[in-house]
């Protein structure tokens, strides 16, 4: 069973900087890409940022310049680095992981994973 476990949300005042971890675990073959999205209240569920496995990065405009995201391979570990924080980047933060595991019959087939959340909010 593939487990996402993020860390790293909390409470810091506007133009402060956090750093969420989320690790993934289980009987993995390979991690394509990973990526960070997050949601307020009565809201859809945003892309934040994607990194491919080869290191290559996207943002949503909002968070260009502010926000990096990177990966450990190794530890099959996404990071998402956020300075410069606004109220408005308060939400519900999740990582998400297409991963391939092997099936029934040592078949590899890729699916989508999602960690539990975690809250990040901002002060003014």
């Amino acid at each position: 069973q593939v487990q996402l476990v993020e860390s790293g949300g909390g409470l810091v005042q506007a133009g402060g900087s956090l750093r969420l971890s989320c690790a993934a675990s289980g009987t993995i073959f390979s991690i394509n890409g990973m990526g960070w999205y997050r949601q307020t209240p009565g809201k859809q569920r945003e892309l934040v940022a994607t990194v491919t496995s080869g290191g290559s990065a996207d943002y949503v405009d909002s968070v260009k310049d502010r926000f990096i995201i990177s990966r450990d391979n190794a530890k099959n570990t996404v990071f998402l680095q956020m300075n410069s924080l606004k109220p408005e980047d308060t939400a519900v933060y999740y990582c998400n992981a297409e991963i391939a595991v092997p099936n029934y019959y040592g078949v590899d087939e890729v699916s989508d994973f999602w960690g539990q959340g975690t809250q990040v909010t901002v002060s003014s």
